[in-house]
């Protein structure tokens, strides 16, 4: 009986020696070049894309000696307001409060709210109501200011904007759904920027 139940364990051994494995894989790889071909045709391109040199303008160097003036860019979406205009100082409302920046100020990026730009060129300054927008410093004493909206404060009605806040004031008390609080809110954020830049 022991002799019998080692030839009946050999057995499947032998037979599996034969059996081929899923994971075996052909000798040579067949290449079906029609299907290659095909492929070559309607595969997507992988390449990365290609750059005009003309578009990658080098980096300003940074000046080795404090300038004496800023170089201001401001610009909305359908203008440009200040193009490489040479100032004494600017100062924005950036979401963490005014920011005054100077030639040589750090590079910055800074997140503008609602609030006023100031441009100080000598004795004049030249103040702008903006809505939102970016003020990117460099450290060249270059400084690139974008915003949504903007306009001249002297050109701003006191009467219309007092009258939109009363209005917004009043669509924030009575507002029951979360959008409607929402709108109410930026209103009266907006509407009190305004008149804080027209009385303050």
């Amino acid at each position: 009986m022991f002799r019998r139940a080692t030839t009946l364990l050999r057995q499947p051994l032998m037979g599996a020696t034969s059996r081929r494995f899923s994971t075996d894989l052909p000798a040579a790889p067949v290449e079906d070049s029609t299907f290659v071909e095909a492929w070559k045709k309607v595969s997507p391109n992988v390449e990365a894309p290609k750059t005009p040199l003309a578009y990658m303008k080098p980096r300003p160097a940074t000046p080795t000696s404090l300038p004496s003036k800023l170089t201001v860019n401001f610009v909305l979406p359908y203008a440009s307001e200040l193009s490489a205009k040479e100032v004494d100082m600017v100062i924005v409302p950036a979401t963490t409060g005014q920011m005054g920046v100077l030639p040589g100020h750090v590079a910055t990026i800074a997140e503008l709210k609602p609030g006023v730009l100031s441009v100080h060129e000598g004795n004049d300054v030249t103040k702008y109501f903006i809505s939102s927008g970016f003020a990117f410093i460099h450290a060249n004493s270059v400084a690139d200011i974008i915003a949504v909206e903007a306009v001249p404060v002297d050109r701003i009605d006191v009467n219309l904007v007092q009258k939109g806040l009363q209005e917004f004031t009043q669509k924030l008390n009575s507002a029951t759904t979360d959008l409607e609080k929402a709108e109410a809110q930026i209103g009266v954020d907006v509407h009190s920027a305004l008149n804080s830049a027209l009385t303050g």
